[in-house]
């Protein structure tokens, strides 16, 4: 099953030449510790497929994001991971030119400073809340306060 298709020429260099593009994404989703016991990555051809067991459908969802947001990846596959179902509210929103995170915050949640809730809720695919680009993937929680 497919959960999110990527843009292939964007996203975090991970890999090149003669690196194992599964075990970078591996790494790279490792060192992030969103939750997922028993991770396994592999990838072909532009598709990464993940397997595992999440803890949370929050901790899966991150790290789809995470492994989906690396150049050279165009989809990301969960065929072997256990996770909890996703809440139905959590959305999620592709970076487009002249996005900020506080103006993404003004559409969903109505105010530019709740920017901070998006940016908590993709730490691990954002660094900076000021380094955002077009084709990034990030996940939009439900305004809950």
């Amino acid at each position: 099953m497919g959960l999110f298709d990527f843009a292939k020429d964007l996203g975090k260099k991970l890999f090149g030449g003669d690196d194992d593009p599964a075990e970078k994404i591996k790494e790279t989703i490792a060192a992030s510790n969103p939750g997922v016991d028993d991770l396994d990555v592999t990838f072909d051809d532009g598709v990464v497929h993940l397997g595992g067991k999440a803890a949370t459908a929050e901790a899966l969802e991150k790290a789809v994001l995470i492994a989906g947001n690396v150049q050279g990846v165009t989809e990301v596959r969960i065929d072997a991971m256990e996770a909890p179902q996703p809440e139905p509210s959590v959305e999620y929103y592709t970076i487009v030119k002249g996005d900020t995170l506080s103006k993404i915050a003004k559409h969903y949640y109505g105010n530019a400073m709740d920017y901070p809730k998006l940016f908590e809720a993709n730490r691990e695919v954002i660094k900076d809340p000021d380094l955002i680009y077009p084709g990034q993937k990030i996940r939009v929680p439900p305004k809950t306060w």
